[in-house]
């Protein structure tokens, strides 16, 4: 199977790693850095367990050097999916399929509006991956990863378990979706304004409210759509995934840190965006929104 892996930053580079050892891939993107990196040295994968290796992966920002794909996995932040969709178009087989497996709600709708409802798999995941420097991406923490039962999706599946990912099909990809939007409501953005690892969430007794107060808020709006999500309770399941990822620093506070654009609109932003339609009050959500994009709005990251 040729696969084109449509974002190069940590979580691309960790697919990437991963697949190449039972498909042919390909990286496309448009990180200078990333792409010397690997070009010269290759891709090197650092595991949980600090083992590391270092692979030969082709990768490129021009999709004319891409072969023609049969799978283009999306890994872009949400703010670029409209232009990764039309990059999808671009190398994809007239067959190919898209697979996104991004934060935030939205993601799928756009990619279908390019290539059509039939040829774009909706995936979740909690694999989670950092990028100390460009050319080596640190695997953080082993998780689960879901794709969406319809056509096309059983070959991803069994190749994404040959390289190793613990993975599933299911028949309500909503319900994990909306899970994991709990989680990301409730941790990045409060890690990212507070500036601390996921775990630092759990310890401190205010910075704990505020995260269970997130998470319980986006529940009441996913019960509103009338999604069932797959535990019982948001905020005991925040802080068990804030507890488990405690060393971690989330994907928004890397953002931030690095002074890069965040995917605040498609976390907190949507779940404003469905709670105004229900009337549901999202106060929380709001108050996290607008301190992300007062932090990205800073001229300088933070130190």
């Amino acid at each position: 199977m040729n696969i084109t892996i449509i974002g190069i930053g940590a979580l691309g580079s960790l697919f990437a790693a991963r697949l190449v050892d039972v498909a042919a891939v390909t990286m496309l993107g448009h990180w200078p850095e990333q792409i010397t990196a690997v070009t010269q040295h290759g891709l090197t994968l650092v595991q949980p367990d600090g083992r590391s290796r270092t692979c030969p992966v082709p990768i490129t920002n021009n999709p004319a050097d891409v072969p023609p794909a049969d799978l283009a996995l999306i890994l872009v932040k949400s703010s670029q999916t409209e232009q990764a969709a039309r990059l999808a178009q671009t190398v994809l087989k007239s067959d190919g399929l898209a697979l996104t497996l991004q934060n935030g709600l939205g993601n799928g709708e756009k990619l279908t509006a390019v290539l059509g409802q039939d040829r774009v798999i909706q995936g979740v995941t909690s694999e989670g991956a950092a990028m100390p420097v460009p050319g080596v991406a640190r695997h953080a923490g082993h998780g689960q990863t879901w794709l969406a039962e319809q056509p096309g999706a059983a070959p991803i599946v069994a190749l994404l378990r040959q390289a190793g990912f613990q993975v599933e099909s299911s028949r309500n990809v909503d319900s994990l979706l909306w899970g994991k939007l709990v989680v990301n409501t409730a941790i990045n953005p409060l890690t990212a304004v507070l500036n601390v690892p996921n775990g630092y969430l759990a310890e401190n007794k205010a910075a704990r409210t505020v995260m269970a107060a997130a998470a319980r808020e986006t529940a009441r709006v996913a019960a509103a759509l009338g999604i069932r999500l797959p535990y019982p309770d948001a905020a005991q399941h925040a802080l068990r995934v804030a507890q488990a990822t405690a060393v971690n620093h989330s994907s928004m506070l890397q953002d931030i840190l690095r002074g890069a654009p965040t995917e605040i609109e498609a976390i907190c932003g949507e779940v404003i965006r469905y709670g105004r339609f229900h009337a549901i009050p999202t106060p929380v959500n709001e108050a996290l929104y607008h301190l992300v994009r007062a932090l990205e709005n800073k001229k300088e990251p933070l130190p």
